[in-house]
């Protein structure tokens, strides 16, 4: 799209879109709209937002709407941003194909809407458009697309336009997983230029998404397994999908960029215990050792258990050792065997890529993102990360009865089959609650016998008489024992809350409180290491924050997000 005509004749533009009528240019599409208006929650995106009409209209229209606009000519985007300052329209900078920075927030929208930009995208360009707006639609999401027909030839080069086809349109959709529901026949222009007629395109992502289920449940339960390998990895980037949204690097060609550390430190976590606490073999062989297991390595490192392979954690001396090349064999071991054989249905095409690093061992590693990303880069499909992102509360129970099952059916794993035939499922819980709930408890005590005085977030009155740590995100639901996740409550709160999400009215009641909690607990000079591990585990929890953010208002706000996700995603009961 020609930002520069757009900002050139800005306030001419404006005139011009304003004066015409939403319900009369979006006519043919308006009783798919008004039940969407009518939805709690409802998140709506509207793409070359203009002056602001469209976004306008859903947010006044809607019971519980938020409104995205997307503007990338900066002039009209700020005439836009004036015109809706009233109402609750985000305005953000971004364009197709890439869309950065709303994809960046890790949220997915009920609506999408595109008036008047289709014809502005390049047809080379057009595929990998119609692939990134699949993958921000929520199941059941609609797309709506309106087609301009009629560009002279001034303005296909002066306005950046292209020829545009409804069919060719609804065949790229058709190939992303999205349904037509709605095209309708050539309609006149609102504005009455007789050279320019109008078509509209509305698209429906499926409830079972866009292909990216039959390829996770074909892993799961039917692709061949020589080994636990297949089950791990996809085990691995669910809960990176699930837990970290900020742990993406970039997103390039329709894949999402992930540190290969990351994967390699979640691989560890997940095989650990398995191995080494419950000595269960994952692999039909005689031998317990797998390729990752190595003499200078793993075996150095069998005094830690499961959670010390987290994202915050800091090693030093020979564990800061033996964990670089423990790391760096899984790193070989990933690449070598699930990556190299997980393809998809009926190709040899992979689905996963790893481009490994060499790294040199050193006597200390701090787990962050920076450091994670030293072992190079691990891709996979974009519509793959989406799907595991949105269902990984669906998916997850899949991954961990067939590997438990998968386990029951080794020849080493017999004894265990026979005298504690539900040791399998037990084995492969991700977490332990109480480990860092303590961790908490321990700093709550220390600061009260400082003189720090400490109240509950929920309810603000003093715990001088006892506490319990809550935690904010409900664990039951997203298994999160970050320290920003972790708050100090009165017993009763703590009761009457249980594994239900707080709600969004509330949550901001408490959100001066909760910041202050941050603040003291974590963001001081004496406690620079915890302050290091906050922030390095919340920048990737979280949607939307920079790898070296520092703010405690950047991070609510995060968390505002997260819940939301969280709730639209789950359908969790509020408190």
């Amino acid at each position: 799209m020609s930002s520069q005509f757009y900002n050139q004749n800005a306030t001419q533009l404006a005139e011009q879109y304003l004066s015409a009528d939403f319900e009369k240019v979006h006519a043919a599409w308006l009783h798919l709209l008004q039940p969407l208006l009518q939805k709690p929650q409802c998140r709506m995106l509207d793409i070359g937002a203009g002056a602001g009409r469209d976004a306008l209209y859903l947010a006044q229209h809607g019971q519980d709407v938020e409104v995205y606009a997307v503007e990338p000519a900066q002039m009209l985007a700020e005439l836009g941003a004036r015109h809706t300052k009233d109402y609750a329209v985000h305005w953000l900078e971004d364009s197709l194909p890439e869309l950065e920075r709303i994809t960046s927030k890790e949220i997915s929208f009920d609506l999408i809407l595109l008036s008047a930009v289709w014809m502005h995208i390049p047809e080379g360009q057009r595929p990998r458009a119609i692939r990134k707006l699949a993958n921000l639609l929520k199941p059941g999401g609609q797309l709506v697309i309106s087609l301009r027909h009629g560009q002279g030839e001034v303005e296909l080069k002066e306005r950046g336009m292209y020829q545009v086809c409804a069919d060719t349109l609804k065949q790229l959709a058709t190939q992303v997983g999205l349904q037509c529901i709605l095209c309708t026949e050539l309609q006149t222009d609102e504005l009455n230029r007789a050279d320019v007629h109008w078509q509209t395109v509305v698209l429906r992502l499926p409830d079972d998404g866009s292909g990216s289920f039959s390829l996770i449940r074909h892993v799961a339960l039917n692709d061949g397994k020589s080994a636990t390998h297949k089950l791990a990895l996809m085990r691995v980037l669910l809960r990176i999908a699930d837990g970290h949204p900020g742990a993406v690097i970039r997103r390039e060609d329709n894949r999402v960029i992930l540190p290969a550390g990351l994967v390699a430190l979640y691989w560890c976590h997940q095989y650990k215990d398995l191995i080494d606490y419950y000595e269960l073999y994952q692999t039909p062989n005689k031998s317990p050792n797998m390729g990752f297991m190595k003499a200078d390595g793993w075996h150095l490192l069998t005094h830690l258990n499961a959670t010390d392979y987290r994202v915050g954690n800091l090693f030093v001396g020979d564990d800061a050792l033996a964990l670089h090349k423990t790391l760096s064999h899984a790193v070989q071991n990933i690449r070598n065997m699930p990556c190299k054989y997980i393809t998809f249905p009926n190709t040899e095409q992979c689905v996963f890529e790893l481009a490994s690093q060499v790294v040199r061992a050193k006597d200390t590693l701090f787990l962050d993102f920076e450091s994670l990303c030293q072992w190079g880069e691990f891709s996979l499909p974009e519509h793959v990360w989406t799907a595991l992102n949105r269902f990984a509360c669906w998916i997850e129970p899949v991954l961990v009865s067939e590997w438990a099952k998968t386990m029951a059916s080794y020849r080493g794993n017999a004894i265990h089959l026979e005298q504690q035939p539900y040791i399998f499922s037990q084995a492969l819980n991700w977490l332990d609650p109480k480990r860092t709930t303590t961790e908490v408890r321990q700093r709550v005590t220390d600061m009260a016998e400082e003189g720090d005085a400490i109240h509950c977030v929920w309810t603000q009155r003093s715990l001088q008489q006892g506490f319990d740590v809550d935690h904010c995100m409900p664990f039951s639901r997203w298994p999160n024992n970050d320290l920003w996740n972790l708050l100090p409550s009165t017993p009763k709160a703590n009761n009457e809350k249980r594994d239900r999400l707080p709600s969004n009215i509330r949550l901001h009641h408490a959100g001066e409180h909760i910041r202050h909690w941050w603040q003291q607990a974590w963001e001081t000079e004496q406690e620079s290491v915890l302050s290091q591990r906050f922030f390095a585990e919340a920048n990737l929890a979280l949607p939307g924050l920079g790898v070296g953010n520092r703010s405690i208002d950047d991070l609510f706000a995060a968390l505002l997000l997260q819940r939301g996700r969280l709730r639209e995603l789950q359908q969790l009961q509020e408190w």
